[in-house]
Order: C-alpha cells, then structure tokens, then sequence
C-alpha cells in the first residue's frame, strides 16, 4: 500500500539532501546540469544525492546520466518505461529520495543550481516549503509569460494559497512533508497547496531564470485545459476532503426548497382552488427534487468513500503535530544538523 510505502521512504533517509530532477529528452544538458549541481553544492558540506528520472526519452538521455552514474556514486538514475510526465517522473524521484530535505528542478537549464544554497538557507530557518520565483523569466511573452501569470493568479484565488510562481519546479522540501503529498496528473505546480493541509511554513524566494541553450521546450499554450481541471481537483481535495456530505448539501437544501415549494402549489391548486392539475408545475418539482436527491446521495456516497479508503489526505493533516511530537520527546528530527 502506499502508507506502507511512504513509512519505509521515511525509515530509509540516509543522506542530508536529494536534488529531483525529470528529463525528457534532455541529452545535451546532461553533462553541463551534473557539474553545476556538484559546483553548487561543494562548499555545503553535505552528504547528498542526485537523481535524474528519465521520463522515458527517445534520445540519448538515459545512456549519458548511467555513464555519469557509473563515474560518479553521488548520482543515481531512475528510468520510467515510456513517458509519464513530468509530474509522474518527479513522483518517482521523490519517492526513491533518500535525503531529509528534497530539491525539486527542471532538466533544461533554465533553473539555476547556484540558487540551491539559498533554498536551504531557508529551510535551515525553519521553513518546511520553499518555493522559487522566476521574477525575471526568459521566456515568450505570449505563449509562456502571460498564460503563467494569469494561471498562478487563478490558482491563488482558487487553492487559498498566493503563490508567484506555481510553475517554478525549482523548490525546496522537508522529506516528511513531501513523501506524503498524493501526486498525479499534472499536479507538480500544486504541491504547495496540497500540502498546505499539513499547516507547512511557506516561503517564497526570487529565483535566477535562463534561456534554454539546447533542446526543445516541452510546455506550451495546450496545458491550458489540463491546469484548469487540475486546479478544480486540488480545491475539491483541500477544501471538501474532511466533510464531503456538508458540501454537497449546500447546493441541494436549494433545490429540495424549490422542488417542495412547487409540489405544495401544485397540491394546492388542485385541492384547495379546484383548478385543473398543472403537469408542467408538477414537473418541475419532480425535476428539482431529484437534482436535490441526486446531489444528497452524491454527497453520502463520497462520505462513505473517504470514510473507508487509505485516508493519506488526513494523515497529511495531521503530520506537522505529529513531526513536533516526534521532535519534541526524541530530541532533534530528521533534518541534517546544517540544515536546522
């Protein structure tokens, strides 16, 4: 099961920190994007990793980072067997992440490594998100800088959560927190309001930005559709996980209101006025009333499935108090001593 699966990532952190990193069809930036990781993260200190998740290319990607693997054991390499996404490849990074804190960054050069530093300088402050901010985006204004800025609007009004930049795969994790968050279809740009139901202290820093130097951008305006119904997804999921039944009945009390209202006029024109029985206002009452039903059965059927499903939501809920539990009474967490 997957609880069983995220306790025993937890039990099995043995490095400081794991830098996430998808790649799709990224085999000219392979070699230059290992170097500069391993230049920004030399004067840390720390004992870390790096994986690179293939996410099934049709290039030379996979051959060139098992070459660097083989070459050098900070880098280990996850290989997907046909193309997922970019959200299913971060998924399987993280899950085979063995550091306290995790790195989450784009494979195209376009994020900067030299930023990691400061990532966990403020983590290191107590943060347990930390999200990047590409204030100064090298992209096009149309069909990249508009659309991204009206979706991350869209998706702060929506999720409750104001982030910048929700696009920016460059971030900052507590393994605890991150391990536990469900991630599917294109939901990497939500994480932060997904884990927001563990109460996580959030931060946002502006972040270095930089033309693609090779290779083929993979995002475009064809998102669009796909970040709408993945933002309605992640509202249902923060805002109606814990009491299903009370929000669908929010809508329906109208609807039965209306549906009783007209089946009493219609009673009352027959019995009290001895007029001719109106079908038509009959109908609409039976209309009403079975979309009210409709809604109040909807609602029980979706209590009854998050009563009796693998409840990872509301164990996120309850992480933060349990990580300062576990903080409190055994003394310093997981977190690496430079790193707290």
């Amino acid at each position: 099961m997957l609880a069983d699966r995220t306790k025993r990532g937890l039990s099995m952190l043995q490095k400081d920190l794991s830098v996430i990193v998808p790649l799709y069809n990224e085999e000219e930036n392979i070699d230059p994007l290992f170097s500069a990781i391993t230049e920004a993260l030399s004067e840390t200190g720390l004992d870390y990793e790096v994986l690179f998740v293939d996410d099934g290319s049709g290039d030379s990607t996979f051959e060139r980072a098992a070459q660097i693997a083989r070459d050098n054991g900070r880098l280990r390499v996850v290989r997907l067997r046909r193309n997922y996404g970019q959200t299913a490849a971060m998924a399987a990074g993280i899950e085979a992440a063995r550091g306290a804190v995790l790195i989450t960054m784009d494979g195209d050069l376009q994020n900067d490594p030299a930023d990691i530093p400061r990532f966990l300088e403020k983590i290191n402050e107590g943060f347990d998100i930390v999200v990047g901010w590409r204030h100064d985006r090298k992209d096009r204004l149309i069909s990249r800088k508009i659309p991204s800025r009206v979706a991350n609007w869209m998706i702060g009004k929506v999720t409750g959560v104001p982030i910048k930049d929700n696009g920016c795969s460059l971030k900052a994790f507590r393994a605890r927190i991150i391990k536990q968050v469900p991630l599917y279809a294109d939901m990497h740009r939500f994480i932060p309001a997904m884990a927001s139901i563990a109460g996580p202290r959030l931060a946002e820093i502006k972040v270095r930005h930089h033309a693609r130097r090779f290779g083929e951008s993979k995002y475009g305006l064809s998102r669009i559709h796909k970040v709408l119904l993945d933002m309605l997804t992640v509202k249902t999921i923060v805002s109606f996980s814990s009491r299903p039944l009370a929000w669908f009945m929010v809508p329906a009390i109208p609807f039965l209101l209306v549906s009783m209202a007209t089946l009493t006029a219609s009673l009352y024109r027959v019995i009290v006025l001895d007029e001719a029985f109106s079908t038509v206002i009959a109908g609409v009452g039976v209309l009403f009333g079975a979309l009210g039903l409709f809604l109040v059965f909807t609602g029980m059927f979706a209590e009854l499935i998050y009563k009796t499903r693998d409840n990872q939501v509301e164990r996120l809920s309850i992480l933060t108090a349990e990580s300062l539990l576990i903080d409190t009474l055994s003394g310093p967490s997981r977190t690496p001593k430079s790193l707290t």
